[in-house]
């Protein structure tokens, strides 16, 4: 389900649009940076972008997919179209190599593409020698590098290129790709056991279907929130619902803590958070206030701060759940303020001094 069209793109719409639009107007620069997110599609864009190159109708944002052109390179198989990954050949020779490809026309297509991954990875001495052929290529040569880290490369190198910043997948976006897939595949699934793989990926795309291939094997069928929590080694949300309801009426922790003992305490602080957090946006106040969010949200990153000194992580989720305990029936500021208003209306009681009588020496 790799991406093969601009429109395939998912999450990236803005940069999918200025690709497009300098295609079909042919105001196409020599080099290109796309930096973002690992698995947020810089290089299925960078491929994408080759192919539209090469089409036998192109330069075009929609290639034909039909001309021996994109066929080679839906294929990979394209002799115009040379990847490097640049975290495995990094050296000067390695682009001394590839600037000796460049002295060459191509083929069989009008372009030949050059893709550089990972290319922050580069030695100075491999940027130096890519930098006069990334400042006036042959005519023929287009460069897409693609980076992680753009911070890393020399402001030589990103004044040459026009730079496409990827951004993070948004969950909404990543759930909808997964539920298309799901749908293709004729495989049942839960909404929420795609939210907790989205939210594993932490915006990845690439990481997420890496994850949801091992829960359509997992899960024999259909892929439950259930399945899911146990692959990732994850706490499940009903359980996260029973510690919450034992915590609001200060039952026994003494079987959650036994639960949890299967679970690292960072862990469980963060599941906390994102627990509280989604209940916060949803405006569930069937269980809890604002002020009750607040107070959890600090007693968490007070135990977070715990565990990052090295203590007991038993010590540090117990402590933290007796505090959020009596957190539940702290007074507001307005319930305290309405006291603080009563006692003051109160008469004031006479004061009686008593005669001191003192006694002889």
């Amino acid at each position: 389900y790799r991406p093969k069209r601009f429109e395939d793109l998912i999450g990236q719409t803005t940069i999918s649009q200025t690709l497009s639009l300098a295609l079909d107007s042919n105001r196409l620069s020599h080099a290109y940076l796309f930096s973002g997110l690992r698995g947020s599609g810089k290089t299925s864009t960078a491929r994408i972008m080759a192919k539209a190159l090469l089409c036998s109708s192109g330069p075009t944002s929609k290639p034909c997919e039909t001309c021996p052109n994109c066929i080679s390179a839906n294929t990979n198989r394209h002799l115009d179209v040379i990847e490097m990954d640049a975290a495995s050949n990094r050296g000067i020779d390695d682009i001394k190599d590839l600037i000796e490809h460049t002295k060459y026309k191509p083929s069989s297509a009008r372009f030949k593409v050059f893709i550089i991954d990972e290319v922050h990875m580069l030695t100075p001495q491999a940027f130096n020698a890519l930098l006069k052929t990334l400042e006036e290529p042959p005519g023929f040569v287009k460069f897409i590098l693609a980076t992680t880290d753009p911070l890393k490369l020399p402001a030589t190198i990103l004044s040459r290129t026009q730079h496409f910043r990827f951004k993070k997948i948004s969950n909404k976006d990543v759930i909808h790709h997964l539920s298309h897939i799901l749908h293709e595949e004729n495989i049942d699934y839960e909404t929420e056991a795609l939210d907790i793989l989205s939210r594993s990926g932490q915006g990845s795309l690439r990481d997420t279907l890496t994850m949801l291939d091992q829960a359509i094997i997992f899960s024999k069928g259909k892929i439950t929130t259930a399945c899911v929590t146990d692959m990732l080694g994850m706490i499940d949300p009903q359980f996260m619902d029973n510690i919450f309801d034992v915590v609001l009426q200060k039952g026994d922790i003494t079987p959650i803590i036994e639960a949890l003992e299967e679970y690292e305490a960072g862990q469980v602080c963060d599941e906390m958070t994102i627990y509280l957090k989604q209940k916060m946006l949803l405006n569930d106040k069937t269980k809890f206030d604002v002020m009750l969010y607040d107070r959890f949200f600090r007693i968490i990153a007070d135990a977070k701060h715990l565990l990052s000194l090295n203590s007991n992580s038993s010590f540090v989720l117990i402590l933290m759940l007796n505090k959020m305990m009596e957190a539940t029936h702290l007074k507001t500021i307005e319930e305290v303020m309405s006291e603080v208003e009563q006692l003051q209306t109160m008469p004031e009681k006479p004061i009686t001094v008593e005669k001191v009588i003192e006694r002889p020496i």
